[in-house]
C-alpha cells in the first residue's frame, strides 16, 4: 500500500509519501523455492519541504525505513538449512541551499546524515552493526564571460561503523571503523564556439584512514555535430577508499584508483534518441586478501589491478509505430580483475559480457489499456569450479525473462494494474556454491544459484488524486 500528497502555497510546498509492504499474502498464493518463517515485510516514508526565498531554494528532506524477513537457505557445507533472518532500520536527512549572491554568483550548499542498523541472524549466531554518516557541501559558481564560467568547492564526509559478531559459545568479535574526508575540487566550462566546448577540473581529497592527499584531474569535449547531435569525449581519473568490508578489518589502506576513457555519442529529438557510448576502464591499487573470504585475519594488500571496456547502446523511438513505443538497449563489457582473492586475472562473476534488454509499449485506444512487453537476455556469468584446474573457467547458461502489463485506465486517473515477470518460467541460474571439501569420489559437490520464484505477479490500483484532473501513472508504468 502506498500514499503519497503534496500541499502547494505561494512560496512553500511540503510533500509526503508513505509505503507498506507485506509479501506474507502474495507467498502463499505463489509457490516459493524456499522456506519463510517470516515474509519480507517493510514500512517506509518520506517528506520534503520546500521553501522559495526571492534569491534561492532551500530544501529539507528526510526519509525512513524498516524492513525484516527470516527463512531457510540451504547450504552445500551444512546438513540442515541455515536459518537467516535480517532487521533493517534506515534514516536519513539532508537540507540544501540553491541561490544567488550577486554580481553572477550562486552558491550550492547543504548538509545532511544518515544512520543504518542491521540484526542478522545466522541459526544461533548473532551480526549487528551501525553506521553513521555525514556530508557537508559547498559550491560556488560564477559566470565570467559569456565563454568561461569558473566553479569551485568542498566536501567533507564524515563516517563512523561499527560491527559485533556473537555466537552462543561466547566468542565475539568487534570491528569498525573511523573515517573522515575532505574534498576540493575546481572546475571550469569553456565555450570555444557555439558547437565547440570544454570542461576541466581537477578535484582532490585527503583520508584519515589513508593518510595521503590526491589529485584527481579530470576533463570532457564537447562537440554539436548537429542540430540534434553531439559527439563528447572524456577522461578523468579517480580516487576511492577501499568498501565497508574491507575497512572493517584493513587498518592501513590505500586508494583504490581508475582512469576513465570514454566516447559518447548523443542523437535526441521529441521523437528518436539514440545514444552509444565506448568506453575503457584503467583499474589499480584493487585490494587482494588471503582467505575465502574477507575476514578478521585476512592479509590485506593494494596490490589488485584490472581493466574493464565495451560499448553501450540505447535507442527509443515513440513515432514509428502508431499508439506503440518502443526502446532497445545492449551493452557489451569485456573485463578482467585480478583482485579480491583472486588466483590471477579472470572476469568477475557478477558480469555478462552480452546484455540485451527490449522494452514496448502499446496502447490500445478501444479498450482504454497500456500493453507491456519486455524481453531481458543475459549471457552467461562465469564463476570458479573447483573441479576444474583452471580458475573462473565455468559459465552459467544465459539469462531470459519475457514479461508482460496491462494498464487499464477505469477513469483518467484511476488505473488497474497487472504485470507478470518471467511468463515463460525460465529457469535462470546465477551462479554456483560448492562445497568446502570434496566427496569420497573426490569430486566438490555443488549447488545451484536460483531465482526465489519462477515467476512475479503484481496487481495494483493506482489513484492520482490532484487538482489538474488529466494526470496520472500512466507513463511510469
Amino acid at each position: 500500500m502506498g500514499l503519497g500528497n503534496t500541499q502547494k502555497w505561494e512560496k512553500s510546498s511540503l510533500s509526503f509519501n508513505a509505503a507498506y509492504i507485506n509479501l506474507e499474502p502474495y507467498q502463499k498464493v505463489i509457490q516459493q523455492n524456499v522456506t519463510w518463517h517470516k515474509p519480507y515485510q517493510s514500512l517506509s516514508g518520506e517528506t520534503v519541504y520546500r521553501y522559495k526565498f526571492a534569491n534561492g531554494l532551500f530544501k529539507a528532506y528526510a526519509a525512513f525505513d524498516h524492513a525484516d524477513f527470516s527463512l531457510d537457505q540451504d547450504d552445500i557445507n551444512q546438513p540442515e538449512p541455515v536459518r537467516t533472518a535480517i532487521t533493517n532500520n534506515n534514516l536519513y536527512v539532508n537540507t540544501s541551499y540553491n541561490g544567488i549572491l550577486g554580481n553572477q554568483w550562486a552558491i550550492t550548499t547543504g548538509m545532511s546524515y544518515g544512520y543504518s542498523h542491521n540484526a542478522i541472524g545466522l541459526n544461533r549466531n548473532e551480526v549487528t552493526n551501525g553506521e553513521h554518516s555525514s556530508h557537508l557541501k559547498l559550491k560556488l559558481r560564477k559566470k565570467i564571460t559569456n565563454r568561461f564560467k569558473l566553479s569551485f568547492g568542498a566536501d567533507y564526509f564524515l563516517t563512523d561503523f561499527n560491527e559485533m559478531y556473537k555466537e552462543p559459545q561466547e566468542f565475539e568479535f568487534k570491528s569498525g571503523y573511523n573515517n573522515n574526508i575532505a574534498a576540493a575540487y575546481a572546475e571550469a566550462d569553456i565555450f570555444f564556439s557555439k558547437k565547440l566546448a570544454l570542461k576541466a577540473g581537477v578535484r582532490s581529497s585527503h583520508s584519515a584512514m589513508v593518510g595521503t592527499t590526491t589529485i584527481e584531474p579530470r576533463a570532457a569535449f564537447a562537440y554539436k555535430s548537429g542540430s540534434n547531435s553531439q559527439i563528447s569525449l572524456a577522461y578523468g581519473n579517480f580516487y576511492q577508499t577501499p568498501g565497508q568490508d574491507y575497512l572493517k578489518y584493513y587498518n592501513n589502506p590505500n586508494y583504490e584508483k581508475t582512469a576513465h576513457y570514454i566516447f559518447n555519442y548523443l542523437y535526441n529529438t521529441d521523437s528518436y534518441t539514440l545514444r552509444a557510448e565506448a568506453y575503457y576502464k584503467d583499474y589499480g591499487s584493487l585490494v587482494k586478501y588471503d582467505t575465502g573470504t574477507a575476514q578478521y585475519n585476512s592479509d590485506f594488500s593494494n596490490t589488485g589491478i584490472g581493466y574493464a571496456k565495451g560499448i553501450d547502446v540505447f535507442w527509443r523511438d515513440n513515432k514509428s509505430f502508431k499508439n506503440m513505443e518502443y526502446w532497445v538497449s545492449y551493452s557489451f563489457i569485456d573485463s578482467e580483475r585480478d583482485y579480491r582473492n583472486y588466483e590471477y586475472g579472470a572476469t568477475p562473476s557478477y558480469i555478462a559480457k552480452h546484455n540485451f534488454s527490449l522494452v514496448t509499449k502499446y496502447w490500445i485506444q478501444s479498450l482504454r489499456s497500456q500493453l507491456g512487453v519486455t524481453y531481458t537476455y543475459n549471457s552467461g556469468r562465469p564463476y570458479n569450479n573447483p573441479n576444474e584446474s583452471a580458475f573462473m573457467n565455468g559459465k552459467t547458461k544465459s539469462y531470459n525473462n519475457l514479461s508482460l502489463s496491462w494498464a487499464w485506465l477505469v477513469s483518467q486517473q484511476k488505473i488497474l494494474y497487472l504485470s507478470v515477470s518471467n511468463i515463460a518460467g525460465s529457469d535462470n541460474i546465477f551462479g554456483y556454491n560448492y562445497a568446502s571439501t570434496p566427496g569420497p569420489d573426490g569430486t566438490f559437490a555443488r549447488q545451484p544459484i536460483t531465482q526465489a520464484a519462477d515467476r512475479f505477479v503484481f496487481i495494483g490500483f493506482f489513484w492520482t488524486i490532484s487538482d489538474n484532473k488529466k494526470t496520472n501513472q500512466l507513463q511510469n508504468l
